[in-house]
């Protein structure tokens, strides 16, 4: 975030994170998709590398289907997803459902699931239950999510079930020992700008500039195609952008140029490590995929592991389709 002190310098109105929703013909029909989707009772997956945007158009979304009023939105809000489990979502079904905070729920999962079943048959609309960071969920609790789906259907009712992660929560459900859930679910990938971040760079500048900014006098054209050309995310143009203008502030600049954005692009910013994180692969993921030590993947990501092991583990993630 930038200080009032920049942003006044600069000809800022606001900061980039305010700037509202950028929308493209590519996104507003992603969106009406998965709105069929889910219309249609259906597991649905949504990936994004990390920062991509699929928050932002997840909450558009939200905010279209609860004005809408023809299905039922409801929302995991536990942030602890690695531990999250089928109890814990069933719990958020019924107090979205019932509107009720002090909602009894029933701790036998067999009166559980009948009580459920009975709120569905009340409330008479469609259900659709969103869950982010669903790549962290157990491979067990997805599993219990698809029986869940079929019971309410074999109640009566509709579910539908949102699941929203990185990349990492697409390839595991190509995976073979997913097949029973992957083979059931509708798949959208949410790949980010594009060929669009020109666009979107020149969009998110003309909201926040001041009244009267031109944005040739803070920032060079030249800056501008460099970050459009080494950035790919809403979030990563935020970041640099932000890092760009703290530089040439410092340095006394009074416009941003594209040695600057050079000089201000992370370290380590193409690295595999972070390119693999972006994508939802952390070490420990990685070593828990691929059978291997954490001490074998640092190796690894800092290209310091046996030749041998390196080309079979490599040739192990290019497979599962990780981007090294």
């Amino acid at each position: 975030m930038l200080t009032s002190q920049i942003r006044t310098h600069f000809g800022i109105a606001r900061d980039w994170t305010s700037a509202g929703y950028f929308e493209t013909a590519h996104l507003k029909q992603l969106q009406a998709d998965i709105a069929d989707a889910i219309a249609a009772g259906r597991l649905v997956a949504i990936s994004g590398p990390v920062g991509a945007g699929k928050t932002a158009m997840i909450r558009r979304l939200e905010g279209q289907l609860l004005q809408d009023k023809r299905i039922i939105v409801a929302r995991s809000l536990s942030i602890d997803k690695p531990r999250v489990g089928l109890p814990a979502l069933i719990t958020a079904l019924f107090l979205d459902i019932s509107k009720d905070p002090d909602f009894k729920v029933p701790k036998q999962p067999e009166r559980r699931e009948r009580v459920l079943q009975e709120l569905f048959a009340k409330a008479r609309k469609p259900v659709v239950l969103f869950i982010d960071e669903a790549h962290d969920l157990h491979g067990h609790t997805l599993n219990g999510l698809k029986r869940l789906v079929e019971t309410i259907e074999a109640g009566g009712g509709a579910l539908s079930v949102v699941l929203i992660g990185h990349p990492r929560l697409q390839n595991d459900l190509k995976r073979s020992t997913m097949e029973e859930i992957g083979h059931r679910t509708t798949k959208f990938e949410f790949a980010g700008l594009g060929d669009q971040r020109a666009d979107f760079l020149d969009w998110l500048l003309a909201q926040c500039v001041a009244e009267g900014t031109d944005v040739d006098d803070i920032i060079t054209p030249e800056a501008r195609d460099f970050l459009a050309d080494r950035l790919s995310t809403p979030l990563q143009f935020a970041e640099h952008l932000n890092r760009a203008f703290t530089d040439a502030y410092r340095l006394g600049a009074g416009v941003v140029t594209a040695e600057i954005v050079e000089e201000t692009i992370s370290f380590g910013f193409d690295d595999l490590d972070a390119r693999l994180a972006r994508y939802g692969y952390t070490s420990k993921a990685l070593a828990e995929q691929f059978d291997a030590r954490p001490t074998e993947i640092r190796h690894f990501l800092r290209g310091k592991l046996d030749p041998e092991r390196a080309d079979e583990l490599g040739t192990a993630m290019r497979r599962a389709g990780l981007p090294i």
